[in-house]
Formats: C-alpha cells, structure tokens, sequence
C-alpha cells in the first residue's frame, strides 16, 4: 500500500516541478520580465539622451542669438532688416524635427496555466498508479501460475 503512495508523490513533485518552470512565476515568466526590463532600461537610456539633446535646444534657443536666428530661417522667418524670397515647394519640407522617443508596452509574460499543470500532474501521478496497479496483478498472476 505504501508503494501506492509513491504515485501520489510523484504527482506533487511534478506539480511543484512545472510550477516552477512554467508556471505564472516560475523560471520561465521571470526570465521573460528580466528581457523586458533590460528592454525598458535600453529605451529610457534613449529617452534621456533625447531629454539631453532637447535640452540643450532649449539652452542654446535660449541664451544664444545667432542659434535663434538659424532657428528662425528654417521656420521662413526673417529679420526686419533682410529682404525675404519664398520659393514655394522648396525649403520648409525639411526642418529638425527631434524624435521624442519610441512608446514601449511591456506585453504580459506567457506561462502555463495552473489549471493545465494540475491536469497534466493528475494524469501523471494516475498513468503511475494505473502501471504500478497492473504490474502488481500481472505479478499476482504469474505467481499463481508458476508451480512452486
């Protein structure tokens, strides 16, 4: 009878095992969450960069003369004192535009569900039962068949 416990025992170590590969946090989800961070890290190091460069837009639209004034040739303005020519179709097509960043949705990791592990488990831990059930009556049989 003991011996039949071992079906039941091999059940749960299959259970706990596939749990935690496969389950909702086992190895597997959390090494797909540790790609996924390592990927949102990647993009906020781009983000700052851009931050950066904007800033120094900004400092330089800011504080330097000659910068704002380029800046303002390529939007089409001019000062009071030029004479201005605007070539339509030519010219305004092609201002610096900065990227503001790539929007990142971190997808939700893939797992096995609970329910399917238990299933698969129970099946398991029965096939063993069901083997060591008929290898005990095929045991039985051959015994009483044998002359002693």
């Amino acid at each position: 009878m003991v011996k039949y416990l071992f079906a039941l025992w091999a059940g749960i170590l299959i259970y706990a095992s596939l749990s935690i590969i496969f389950g909702a946090k086992g190895i597997s989800a959390y090494r797909q969450i540790e790609r996924e961070q390592r990927k949102q890290e990647a993009n906020m190091d781009v983000l700052m960069q851009i931050n950066r460069e904007l800033e120094d837009t900004l400092n330089s639209l800011r504080f330097d003369e000659d910068t704002l004034a380029v800046y303002a040739r390529q939007l089409g303005y001019a000062s009071p004192s030029e004479r201005f020519v605007r070539i339509v179709g030519l010219g305004l097509n092609h201002r610096n535009r900065t990227s503001s960043g790539e929007l990142i949705v971190a997808p939700e990791p893939h797992y096995t569900p609970d329910r399917t592990i238990r299933i698969i488990s129970l099946c398991v831990g029965i096939a063993i039962l069901i083997s060591m059930v008929i290898f005990d009556i095929l045991r039985f049989a051959r015994e009483r068949l044998t002359p002693d």
